[in-house]
């Protein structure tokens, strides 16, 4: 009896033991995880979503520290989302501005409730944008979940996006050219590192003006990678059947065929040359002649040589900015050709625009420059400067 006894009493005394220590072991190392308030982008990010499924986020090989929100952090920052601390509204949700207890201002970007959209750019973003370091990208500090709320963390930048200078008549004038030329200068930079020097290929497919953020000096950078796709160092190109992005932004291979490359980022920085140019949009462009684009316009100009005519008239200009200027409108010609093979790889256009001794190539036609004002059974097309006379349909965003 002595035997079943002692075997009883052991069990009743060890396994309670055992319990408890196991039990200790988990909340400490919990609470030591927690108290931090981050985890490190060495460990594989779990963030409940749903209640019935986790996000894995991938992020490895990185040194810097993505944190891990809590609600009620983003909550008292916000003001609870307070009207006063509304920066915008973006397609995917509004973005707060917020301020933490030490004193960081972070910006957020609270996405829209049952989105799918939003849920898969949700976690692309993480993914993606959690590798990358450069002085001419967002920086994104971590993200919050709760239930259905999504929420992406950044870094405040204090002057908002170019778009809320470069389309205003008052505030674009205190843009000078020197600035605008650091802001084409800074982007070119952070693309060139998105296609050559990160250790992916990342190709971002919503380059525009609403997506390049200015800090406290006006140095541009580049957010939004919610569209954004990374390949292997090998791949140039990939094919989509959701074409998704901006119109008038979009390269034509993209828009018609679901072709994306880094060609056709390079398609939509010599729009958003010609916007910072001009202070005029693309898309809806229709002051001046006929033409329903800026592209087709500035064409016309280019090979007329009149192109000053498409210089911003509250820049005042030297005859060095002079020049700079014809060199940035060449290179943004050069940049928005229709044929993608024809167009520069960013490594090129960084080149271009830091040598003034260059010689740059005259540009083919760009894409859509046929588009004018006409009667839809017949649109009129454009003088060349070449002997290409393609009719291209315009298209229309899916």
């Amino acid at each position: 009896m002595s035997g079943p006894k002692s075997k009883l009493w052991v069990m009743a005394v060890v396994i309670p033991l055992m319990a408890v220590l196991i039990c200790f072991i988990f909340c400490f190392g919990w609470n030591r995880r927690h108290k931090k308030g981050n985890w490190s982008l060495k460990d594989t990010l779990k963030v409940n979503v749903h209640q019935d499924e986790e996000l894995e986020l991938g992020i490895e090989e990185s040194n810097s520290v993505f944190t891990f929100f809590n609600f009620s952090q983003i909550l008292e920052a916000t003001k609870n989302f307070s009207v006063e601390n509304k920066l915008g509204q973006g397609g995917l949700g509004p973005v707060y501005k917020g301020q933490f207890p030490d004193g960081l201002e972070i910006a957020v970007k609270r996405l829209a409730s049952h989105s799918g959209q939003g849920y898969s750019e949700f976690k692309n973003e993480v993914r993606l944008i959690a590798k990358l370091q450069h002085r001419n990208l967002v920086r994104l500090l971590g993200c919050c979940t709760q239930g259905e709320e999504k929420m992406l963390v950044y870094e405040y930048l204090p002057n908002k996006s170019l778009d809320f200078f470069i389309f205003d008549e008052t505030r674009r004038t205190l843009l000078g050219w020197n600035k605008r030329l650091m802001i084409i200068e800074g982007t070119a930079q952070g693309l060139l590192y998105l296609h050559k020097h990160s250790r992916l290929r990342i190709i971002h497919r919503d380059v525009k003006a609403s997506n390049i953020l200015l800090d406290s000096e006006m140095n541009p950078k580049i957010s939004d990678f919610g569209l954004a796709k990374m390949f292997s160092s090998n791949d140039t190109e990939g094919n989509t059947k959701r074409v998704v992005g901006t119109y008038g932004y979009m390269a034509p291979e993209y828009a018609s065929e679901g072709l994306y490359s880094i060609k056709s980022d390079v398609f939509s920085f010599g729009v958003l040359i010609l916007e910072i140019i001009t202070g005029k949009r693309n898309s809806g462009f229709h002051q001046h002649g006929d033409f329903l684009n800026l592209l087709g316009y500035a064409w016309q100009l280019w090979c007329e040589g009149t192109w000053l005519e498409l210089v911003d008239a509250s820049l005042v200009a030297d005859s060095h900015q002079t020049l700079e200027m014809m060199r940035c409108i060449n290179i943004a010609l050069l940049s928005v050709q229709e044929n993608a093979a024809d167009r520069p790889t960013m490594s090129d256009v960084v080149a271009m625009l830091s040598s003034t001794s260059m010689v740059l190539p005259e540009p083919k036609h760009p894409a859509y420059f046929h588009v004018r004002m006409a009667k839809e059974e017949a649109l009129a097309s454009a003088e060349p400067c070449s002997a290409n006379d393609v009719t291209i349909s315009r298209p229309q965003g899916r």
